[in-house]
């Protein structure tokens, strides 16, 4: 597992995108390194990128600044395939609260994604299990999901798999649990009676499935569930923590999340960084954090420099001299 360690949600909103990620300006690093995914696995209309996305605060820096190298040329999402994480149960899907009317706001609108590319769960179905079974159906049609986004909640929530939840639970009805209900209250004027009691979620098993995982932890009040998710077991209390488990899992964080881990963790994690930046070198590490043979390192570094002639039009190459191992 990796930890990438930012001096605050601007700059883990940006980091979450580039193949130099450690030269690139604090604002434009979580954003970079999805552009980067998936520019570098150059999706096709028969072989689309297949993005798991979430909602909450946690994400919208990111979804900005994803919109902002869409309208830039950048990135396309033209042959990327979305599927959200979930839905609230019972409330229409143009309601202001709804998680269709969030990500619209946030994201889908501003970015050239095709409608038919756009997977979310119908919390209106008539048959809920069976929407549940669909969903899950849906993202294996698709050869499952490429990388899957995610934040937490203070108690290391994902999705709705809230304390207590199978670590090996599919896509499901959740009910929420009461402290959940209350705290929704504020998007529905202080009226419980019209907070939803249940949601459509994927699992923790959904969510570990994908080929790689990233979740984005920010502020001392989830601090403490980044400690119990890097320092101790797994716990299905603590359903962050299963990323322990997953073989390309990314956790981006800000120094106030990390106000309950060892001194002693944070300079590690920090310290494995600056062997990969100062060291080793950089552009001889691919996005995931793997060695490069250097024939692939030209063929990135041209990737990487795509959709960015704009902005150096009439500019020199700056030509760049590749670090040595030994």
């Amino acid at each position: 597992m990796r930890l990438v360690i930012r001096q605050d949600y601007d700059e883990v909103s940006a980091w979450t995108g580039k193949l130099n990620i450690y030269k690139v300006h604090p604002m434009e690093s979580s954003a970079h390194y999805i552009k980067e995914r998936i520019n570098q696995f150059q999706p096709t209309e028969k072989r689309p990128f297949v993005l798991g996305l979430p909602t909450g605060s946690s994400p919208i820096g990111c979804y900005h600044r994803l919109a902002e190298f869409c309208k830039s040329g950048q990135l396309s999402f033209r042959n990327v395939v979305t599927f959200n994480m979930d839905e609230c149960v019972g409330i229409p899907r143009n309601h202001k609260e709804s998680y269709y009317s969030f990500m619209q706001t946030h994201l889908f609108k501003h970015i050239d994604i095709k409608p038919e590319n756009i997977n979310m769960l119908n919390g209106n179905a008539e048959d809920l299990d069976a929407e549940c079974h669909r969903y899950e159906a849906a993202m294996a049609a698709h050869g499952g999901i490429e990388l899957f986004l995610g934040g937490i909640g203070p108690d290391g929530h994902i999705a709705f798999n809230e304390p207590g939840s199978s670590l090996t639970s599919r896509t499901r009805v959740k009910t929420l649990a009461y402290e959940t209900i209350i705290a929704n209250t504020r998007f529905f004027d202080g009226d419980i009676d019209r907070v939803p009691k249940l949601a459509l979620t994927v699992g923790v098993a959904t969510f570990m499935d994908a080929r790689e995982v990233c979740i984005m932890i920010t502020g001392a009040h989830k601090s403490i569930a980044l400690a119990k998710c890097i320092e101790e077991g797994v716990n299905h209390m603590w359903s962050v923590s299963a990323i322990q488990m997953h073989p390309k899992g990314l956790v981006v964080c800000d120094e106030d999340a990390t106000l309950e881990l060892h001194v002693k963790t944070v300079k590690y994690f920090k310290s494995i960084e600056h062997v990969h930046q100062s060291l080793i070198g950089q552009e001889n590490l691919g996005l995931q954090g793997q060695l490069l043979p250097s024939d692939k390192v030209r063929s990135l570094a041209r990737l990487s420099n795509h959709g960015r002639t704009l902005e150096s039009e009439g500019e020199p190459a700056k030509k760049k001299t590749r670090r040595s191992l030994q």
